[in-house]
């Protein structure tokens, strides 16, 4: 008993999976911090990697503890808007056990090419339909691609370098072919649209207070105006930017289909139709409106993934019974000014779902709220993974947020 528990708190086991696991995280951390340098992005990316694949079970368990940590503890951060921040340790660690839990089965295995399948196959598994783990996107910001099959070969190359004794050279060359493979994408210029993309910055713990709704929906108005007085074609307001049931509020409506007349008006508000609440865009052009209902819910933000009788319990205790949010059947597409633009709300953004049968749609807007998160890396880990599918399917993404920056990412 004494001799594992030395096994698993070894001192020497905790500080190498910290390591290894900060080099694997170590892009996200620069890129919050402005730092985008593809050589030591690159670097950090194999070395860690390379380090994932050949530890033993012991350090791989802190490996994947700290990883959990690193990538995913602002997770914790939205709990006190829900009265729950008692809760926020709990979550934090059990992100670091799920993933502990995870890279230990992975290492178990005594084979380097079972565990680089293994490590592999993770870009396809997402717990909870949680996916903001991407094994890949770790290469987001350096010299090689991020496609799964070039993922692959580097993994295939890692291998080569552990097997090969006296020939570990060779493992450079599907590298430096993983290099000359990454910059395919097609250039595609972006909408010529005068699009305006206002800075929003409300705290999450006053937009919602009624007190404080007047005022949110007198700015929001003048921001259009503001639009409109600067000769714009489209503006684009956040995920709900009007903090009610804007279907509902007749006046409202009225205001902004009258504005529509002007300019095109891209706003998040909530949805309500035949006793079901939806995260939605409602789009407003010339005097009419359409409504984007969102197709992919947050797990345990506006749905839980579990059988309905579990649901019901959690919303319960957790949400004062408050019912999940409904989804869309499919992905809306709005044509501005000739040209199509996939809807995508925050979360949606970052799954491969949102990307179905794009045709030819070149351009999403993506709306999102991270006022819920900061300060802390989300915003960052958000972008990163936009880039990630704007190379993966070839759009231009054009991200209006509440909370930080706004930016448009090119594939």
């Amino acid at each position: 008993m004494f001799l594992v528990k030395r096994e698993y708190f070894n001192k020497t086991n905790i500080i190498k999976g910290l390591i290894i696991a900060f080099g694997f995280s170590a892009f996200i951390y620069l890129a919050y911090f402005g730092i985008f340098n593809k050589t030591i992005n690159s670097i950090f990316a194999i070395v860690s990697l390379y380090f994932i694949l050949t530890s033993s079970r012991q350090v791989a368990f802190y490996i994947g503890f700290f990883i959990g940590i690193f990538w995913f503890y602002w997770v914790s951060i939205s709990l006190q808007y829900y009265e729950l921040t008692f809760f926020a340790p709990i979550v934090v660690i059990l992100f670091g056990l799920g993933f502990a839990v995870i890279f230990y089965i992975i290492n178990f295995i005594d084979n380097i090419f079972l565990r680089a399948l293994l490590i592999f196959s993770l870009s396809y598994i997402h717990p909870l339909g949680f996916n903001w783990f991407i094994p890949e996107l770790v290469f987001i910001d350096t010299y090689f691609s991020i496609e799964k099959e070039y993922f692959a070969v580097i993994l295939a190359s890692l291998v080569m370098f552990n097997k090969l004794k006296r020939y570990k050279f060779l493992a450079v060359f599907p590298l430096i072919f993983v290099v000359l493979n990454s910059n395919s994408n097609s250039e595609i210029k972006q909408a010529n649209i005068k699009i305006d993309m206002p800075k929003y910055q409300v705290s999450q713990d006053k937009k919602w207070l009624k007190h404080n709704l007047s005022n949110i929906v007198e700015q929001n108005l003048k921001i259009i105006d503001n639009s409109i007085k600067e000769e714009n074609e489209l503006v684009i307001l956040p995920e709900t930017v009007f903090p009610i049931l804007l279907n509902h509020d007749t006046f409202l409506m009225e205001k902004l289909l009258e504005k529509s007349l002007k300019i095109n008006i891209i706003a998040g508000s909530l949805f309500y139709e035949d006793d079901n609440f939806y995260n939605a865009t409602y789009f407003f052009s010339k005097g009419k409106v359409e409504i984007a209902k969102k197709y992919v819910l947050v797990p345990f933000g506006e749905e839980i993934p579990f059988p309905q009788f579990l649901v019901d319990i959690i919303n319960e205790i957790f949400y004062n019974g408050a019912k999940d949010y409904k989804k869309a059947d499919k992905p809306t597409d709005f044509l501005i000014k000739g040209e199509k633009f996939r809807n995508a709300i925050c979360y949606e953004a970052t799954s491969d779902k949102i990307f179905e049968n794009l045709g030819d749609t070149k351009y999403m807007i993506a709306i999102s709220n991270n006022a819920w998160f900061t300060p802390s890396i989300e915003p960052t880990l958000q972008k990163l993974l936009l880039k990630y599918y704007a190379k993966k399917y070839n759009v231009i993404i054009y991200h209006q947020i509440n909370g930080s920056e706004n930016y448009i990412v090119k594939p």
